[in-house]
């Protein structure tokens, strides 16, 4: 696969689907080892008429997915596993620095420090204009697809 890739190229490597594929495009990707990808941060999604309807910011828990979904990308690209179902197990020193409106584009960074069969270790972070949005390290157990 080359790069950059849009979401044909996306739902070809994860599960994902509208309205939970939260990757718009993968601009940098090497398999097994780092990401870079990207969310355009849709203003018209229904959850910013609940988080909140005066203030819409995106929420850290759709961050946190966005940064697990990218760097799964990564892992299922080098084993050959498209398609492979990715549960997150552990976020630990998740740590969230600024808010993400709607109309931005978040960049999403991750590099996979531990894959063994089941359990991939990455290390996320989550930008907007180069200011840090979100850190944390995750964790994933992968299952094949249904």
């Amino acid at each position: 696969m080359e790069f950059p890739i849009g979401k044909e190229g996306i739902e070809a490597v994860l599960p994902h689907r509208d309205p939970f594929l939260w990757v718009t495009r993968v601009l940098e990707c090497v398999p097994g080892e780092s990401i870079v990808a990207e969310l355009d941060v849709d203003p018209e999604l229904p959850l910013f008429a609940g988080h909140f309807p005066t203030y819409p910011v995106l929420p850290g828990v759709v961050i946190m997915e966005a940064l697990a979904q990218a760097a799964s990308i990564s892992v299922l690209l080098d084993r050959g596993d498209e398609g492979a179902l990715g549960f997150l197990t552990g976020i630990d020193g998740a740590k969230f620095r600024r808010q993400v409106r709607p109309g931005e584009t978040l960049r999403l960074e991750g590099t996979i420090v531990k894959s063994s069969k089941r359990l991939c270790v990455a290390e996320v972070r989550a930008t907007v204009d180069g200011e840090v949005c979100a850190t944390a390290t995750q964790k994933y157990v992968l299952a094949p697809a249904a």
